[in-house]
């Protein structure tokens, strides 16, 4: 179970979670901001076996803010992006993400205070099987494309290296979740970048290719965000291809004529304004590539990813 906007992890959620028998782990966003990332999970079912930290703010380590290029291979530089008039911004929109300084600056751009949390678990008996999760928040604003990508590259360019780490040290093939809010739609530069096989080969930062959870079992959710000023689907989960992992349910999200949803949200139903997005799954074997083995697969009836958003 995966949470973001975590802003009161410390004196509700922990606590809270640990009397259902969760443990977690949480980063707070950098600066002085009070929400974060946090990873819930089982311990009975499964081990932390590592956690790793990400901090997008590290992204401006990575820049020559004299020229806007970038290290992790940024197909249009900051700069390109800032002079094809993409910074264009809804002052409505403002809040306290906002930094002072020259936003037409790379190293200023840069600065959003986003994080993301990657978790290795050893799932217990009898599978051993080792599970690498990642959980992000993207920063938020639609004109500001760059800064998003450079924050997905970012974070797959981490997750590469985090995955060789778990798979050299335990000698297995770790199968990879990534899973959070990208604020970002079907179809778009960031959601095309995740789930494009061609972006990923030509990609020099990681060599993971991803699917949609939801997109190869139906299709994306007509909407996992629904407010009064915009209603569509920001929220994903990504499996790689090499994952053991098959769904055999998924959490189905209300209709746009819900009652449950009228007059956008946070309501009474939804305590977000993002609703929560999820799969059930059986860990198959290594050595299954067919319907027909999973009848001898290892089934695991809780191996079970939620993303919410509170």
């Amino acid at each position: 179970m995966e949470k973001k906007e975590l802003d009161e992890f410390d004196n509700f959620y922990k606590g809270n979670m640990e009397k259902h028998g969760y443990s977690s782990i949480y980063v707070q966003r950098t600066g002085q901001k009070r929400d974060g990332c946090g990873i819930f999970f089982k311990h009975k079912s499964a081990e932390l076996i590592l956690g790793e930290e990400i901090h997008y703010n590290d992204l401006i380590d990575t820049i020559d803010c004299k020229n806007g290029s970038t290290d992790i291979g940024i197909e249009r530089t900051l700069n390109e992006v800032v002079k094809e008039g993409m910074v264009a911004e809804d002052p409505s929109n403002k809040n306290d993400d906002d930094e002072c300084g020259n936003q037409d600056d790379p190293c200023v751009r840069l600065k959003r205070d986003c994080v993301a949390l990657l978790a290795a678990f050893k799932l217990k008996d009898p599978s051993k099987h080792v599970l690498v999760v990642a959980n992000t928040h993207i920063y938020w604003d639609p004109a500001w494309v760059d800064v998003k990508l450079a924050q997905v590259k970012y974070l797959l360019s981490r997750l590469s290296r985090f995955k060789d780490v778990i798979a050299n040290k335990f000698s297995c093939t770790p199968s990879v979740i990534v899973a959070g809010d990208f604020n970002s739609t079907p179809g778009d530069e960031v959601y095309e970048y995740i789930t494009s096989t061609a972006a990923n080969v030509d990609n020099s930062a990681h060599d993971m290719r991803f699917y949609s959870l939801y997109r190869t079992n139906g299709g994306e959710p007509l909407f996992t965000n629904c407010t009064p000023d915009f209603t569509g689907t920001l929220d994903y989960i990504f499996l790689s291809d090499t994952c053991h992992l098959k769904a055999v349910s998924l959490l189905k999200l209300p209709h746009a004529d819900s009652t449950d949803i009228v007059g956008g949200l946070p309501n009474h139903y939804h305590p977000s304004d993002h609703l929560p997005i999820g799969g059930e799954f059986e860990l198959l074997s290594a050595a299954s590539s067919s319907v027909a083995d999973h009848l001898n697969d290892v089934e695991i009836s809780l191996v079970e990813l939620k993303l919410q958003h509170l």
